[in-house]
């Protein structure tokens, strides 16, 4: 009996778009393979979850979310008559597709922990380079799209920049998933307002008041739920374990782990040696690998180690200060001390659970402008050709300190 013909153009169902067509069979082949389901364990948040408790979704959502509002840009683009040729309009789905491909465990906790001196987006680019062997160099313009090197600077904008696919898409999915209406931006508007002026992505002039409302927005998101405070303790507690199994490791203290997860424990891992058996690991690193390790570690005979996990696993978080000015030192080494008292641990192991650090937001950034296009034809910066006076404040950092330490 023949083999029947598999059928690579699917439709996914997506709650917030609806339906979504997978253009052709590469990119079928690109989502079915292993790197790319590896995304499927992956939350887009982190510990976001520990605050809304909606917020689930992955990484693997995220990214064939971008590739549709990719396949809209396209559409409305060449309806406008800018030229996009076929072999332009595939790699930039590809591009788009796997931007994410290299986020680690919980996003970002890795990259300041275990894997150090590298960025998920330099291991993205690994990744798709790898892919680009397997696919016999169907990646080529992807890949400099990706990094930006390609001549029509739209497209390079569209996967990376201020007002780019990516961010259209995480605003609004990370808005429904965790029930915070703030962030809820049109990207179907700002997508149909979009136009090409002198190789410059812009908006056209009646969509300005999109364009403001999806700053707004991100800023909102940014002190509503990527920087809320408990999700801020949460993911410094994750980095704070891996880093004291990493400790440990280093020392040769046996710990349960996957293999994965181990390899990335006992070894030094820099950007100099990450070769393509790093990659192969990194590869099957997941939040699962991360979470069962932590389950395990909760029984672990060093204290450090199993009470960090504990906290973690029954949500019993470290108390969080939030402030505009820095925290003074004595009140930091006050905290310590009664830490190192309370657990019978040493000072050196109390900056596990008391520290302090700064985060900041900015939520547009004139370095980078969007490009208003007006009725005379000229292109104008959002922030001067807005008539809103909290656009310009909005092109300040704003920068906040917070303290961590136990209730």
């Amino acid at each position: 009996m023949k083999n029947k013909k598999h059928n690579k153009l699917k439709i996914l169902n997506d709650p917030i778009y609806g339906f979504i067509q997978i253009p052709n069979t590469l990119i079928f082949d690109l989502i079915e393979h292993p790197y790319f389901q590896r995304l499927r364990r992956i939350a887009q948040m982190g510990f976001s979850n520990l605050v809304y408790p909606g917020a689930n979704h992955t990484r693997f959502h995220h990214a064939i979310g971008c590739m549709h509002l990719m396949q809209k840009a396209v559409r409305v683009l060449r309806f406008k008559q800018v030229k996009i040729s076929d072999e332009e309009e595939n790699a930039i789905y590809i591009a788009i597709l796997l931007h994410d491909i290299g986020h680690g465990a919980f996003s970002h906790a890795l990259e300041h922990s275990i894997v150090n001196g590298i960025s998920h987006e330099e291991i993205s680019l690994k990744f798709m380079k790898k892919l680009n062997d397997e696919f016999n160099g169907k990646l080529d313009l992807a890949i400099e799209i990706f990094e930006g090197r390609y001549h029509r600077k739209f497209l390079c904008k569209l996967i990376s920049s201020q007002l780019d696919i990516d961010r259209l898409d995480y605003l609004k999915r990370d808005s429904f998933y965790t029930g915070v209406t703030e962030g809820n931006i049109s990207s179907d508007r700002l997508i149909a307002m979009m136009n090409v002026k002198d190789d410059e992505l812009v908006i056209e002039g009646k969509g300005i008041y999109s364009v403001e409302n999806f700053l707004i927005a991100r800023r909102l998101m940014y002190w509503q739920v990527y920087l809320h405070k408990t999700g801020l303790v949460a993911e410094n507690m994750l980095v704070n374990v891996l880093r004291r199994a990493k400790e440990l490791a280093e020392k040769g203290v046996e710990l349960y782990t996957s293999t994965s997860l181990g390899y990335f424990l006992y070894n030094k891992i820099s950007q100099e040696n990450f070769t393509i058996e790093t990659l192969e690991m990194f590869s099957k690193l997941d939040d699962y690998d991360v979470m069962s390790a932590i389950k395990e570690w909760t029984n672990h005979s060093d204290k450090v180690l199993s009470l960090l996990s504990k906290m973690i696993v029954d949500r019993k978080l470290l108390r969080i200060e939030i402030q505009q000015d820095a925290f003074k030192e004595s009140y930091l080494d006050k905290k310590l001390n009664k830490v190192s008292k309370k657990f019978d641990i040493t000072s050196e192991e109390s900056n596990y659970f008391v520290f302090s650090q700064q985060i900041s937001n900015q939520a547009y950034s004139t370095n980078k402008p969007i490009y208003i296009l007006n009725k005379k034809g000229k292109l104008m910066d959002i922030a001067k050709a807005s008539d809103q006076l909290n656009l310009q404040a909005l092109t300040n950092p704003v920068v906040k300190y917070f303290i961590c330490y136990p209730k």
